[in-house]
């Protein structure tokens, strides 16, 4: 069932998001300024339709509040249209990801934020996802990069050791985290 998201809610996720990215993450502040993210982000999520190609970081570093937000729409709950602030630490290991790959292809979303709701939804429905996901936290996206193999895609994730790495290639997606470095 989906609700339509108010905009209370919408600007609540704003400024947590703005608030979250204020304080960068300690694994990317040991990598060499060539090995930094880019910064843009080129994102189509499967499930709204919706396109994003954005510059959300500078090369020094500093976040770009609107673009952030922007990011966090795109990445609602597409379940229940419920933003919720994305873990800049999380897009970091994405573009990293992406930037690795040396490609310009968009970056395919298949879930982002993911509400408490939708997440005992889908349990409730078989499907083998985490009882306290980090996509719960903002923490986690689920990816495929046209184009790209998805065995490359994982194993560029997993060389980064920045975050989780999961591989569903039955389900064709790889999922990244920015939680501990972990495999499954």
């Amino acid at each position: 069932m989906r609700r339509p998201s108010s905009r209370r809610s919408f600007l609540k996720a704003s400024l947590l998001t703005t608030l979250a990215f204020l304080h960068p993450g300690k694994a990317l502040a040991n990598l060499p300024k060539e090995k930094q993210p880019s910064g843009r982000l080129n994102l189509y999520n499967i499930h709204t339709g919706e396109r994003i190609n954005t510059i959300y970081r500078d090369p020094n570093g500093q976040y770009n509040a609107q673009a952030i937000n922007e990011l966090t729409w795109l990445l609602r709950c597409h379940y229940t249209n419920q933003p919720h602030p994305i873990d800049p630490q999380t897009l970091d290991f994405l573009d990293l990801v992406h930037t690795q790959l040396g490609n310009d292809n968009e970056i395919h979303v298949i879930s982002g934020y993911r509400s408490p709701e939708y997440n005992n939804y889908l349990i409730s429905q078989g499907h083998k996802v985490a009882k306290h996901s980090l996509h719960m936290e903002g923490r986690a996206i689920d990816i495929r990069i046209p184009g790209t193999p998805l065995p490359a895609l994982h194993r560029t994730a997993l060389s980064l050791r920045l975050g989780g790495v999961g591989y569903y290639p039955s389900e064709d997606f790889v999922h990244i985290d920015s939680g501990a470095f972990r495999r499954w």
